[in-house]
């Protein structure tokens, strides 16, 4: 029986020497993890955190020293799988003296494709990726944000299930981050699974469906991006007039905030309830109650500067 899952890691473990084999640095220790199919996996790091070496391992451009992995239910190792597969490298180099239009030719005709049907597809991709007016513009014309549109283009071009992107919007400005953001939610509306490595979490944390954040090759914590930032137990709430000094010392954990609202920290969802019925006993209305949470990126620092102490330790 097929897994659900478009990716599925266990155990991975990728050792590098340098130095003349002197010193050996880890880029994934014992690594775990589990892709659902039709989804978009934002993989998080610092620089030098593994998310490019875990790319590479999945797509046979390395090898791991031990454990094993599987994409679209197929060992890594079966070279066959990569038909189905796209992938766009972080720092991606078409020859400038080459059109928008040859390029994705060229890439069309290494998977296969080739006569009428690429054509078609070429001006399809274009189309998709806003760059049909530039089909007949040489490489060395583009902007970093047209590049990356084509290098998305590119890594489309064979129909693939799975797509790797890493560092997709990595230097581009607001417009065309929104553009390629708004490729990959139409290309996850296609059933197309996406797995991307990025550090601009602002951007990971609009799109993606499951984030994982790794260091060090180590992976410190997985989950939808609302797990991962949502605060325990810490709510904002507004009423229908200001609190008494007298109410706020009653209850525990209930302070002032700006403006019209109050932040309340309790230690289980029993005792929120228990300072709602005491509000209400006092006829005080309740307008809000609104779950606190972190934002990505303020969980992702705390996450490494948390793990990096303990590796000081």
């Amino acid at each position: 029986m097929d897994s659900p899952n478009a990716v599925e890691v266990l155990g991975l473990n990728k050792v590098y020497s340098s130095s003349f084999g002197k010193k050996k640095v880890f880029a994934l220790t014992d690594f775990s993890l589990s892709v659902p199919a039709g989804t978009i996996f934002g993989l998080l790091g610092p620089n030098g955190a593994g998310k490019t070496t875990l790319i590479k391992l999945l797509l046979s451009i390395t090898f791991p020293d031990s454990g094993s992995a599987k994409i679209l239910n197929e060992d890594i190792s079966n070279i066959k799988v990569k038909r189905k597969v796209g992938y766009l490298p972080e720092n991606h180099k078409y020859p400038p003296y080459l059109t928008g239009g040859e390029t994705l030719k060229f890439f069309g005709q290494l998977s296969g494709l080739d006569g009428s049907s690429l054509d078609k597809k070429i001006d399809e991709l274009l189309e998709l990726m806003n760059l049909s007016k530039w089909k007949k513009s040489k490489i060395k014309t583009y902007s970093k944000g047209m590049m990356q549109r084509l290098g998305l283009a590119q890594a489309i071009i064979n129909d693939p299930d799975l797509i790797f992107l890493d560092e997709p919007t990595d230097g581009v400005d607001p417009i065309g981050r929104k553009e390629i953001r708004d490729v990959l939610v139409e290309l996850k509306n296609r059933k197309k699974t996406i797995f991307l490595n990025s550090h601009i979490l602002s951007e990971v944390e609009l799109i993606t469906d499951n984030v994982g954040i790794l260091n060090k090759g180590k992976l410190l914590k997985e989950g939808t991006v609302r797990e991962i930032t949502e605060k325990k137990e810490e709510y904002r709430l507004s009423f229908d007039r200001m609190l008494t000094d007298e109410v706020l010392i009653s209850i525990n954990g209930l302070k002032k905030d700006k403006d019209d609202y109050y932040n309340l920290k309790v230690n289980s969802i029993n005792e929120l309830n228990g300072v709602i019925d005491s509000l209400r006993n006092r006829s005080i209305l309740i307008k809000e109650i609104i779950p606190q949470k972190n934002t990505l990126e303020e969980m992702f620092i705390s996450l490494i500067q948390e793990a990096d102490k303990e590796e000081k330790k």
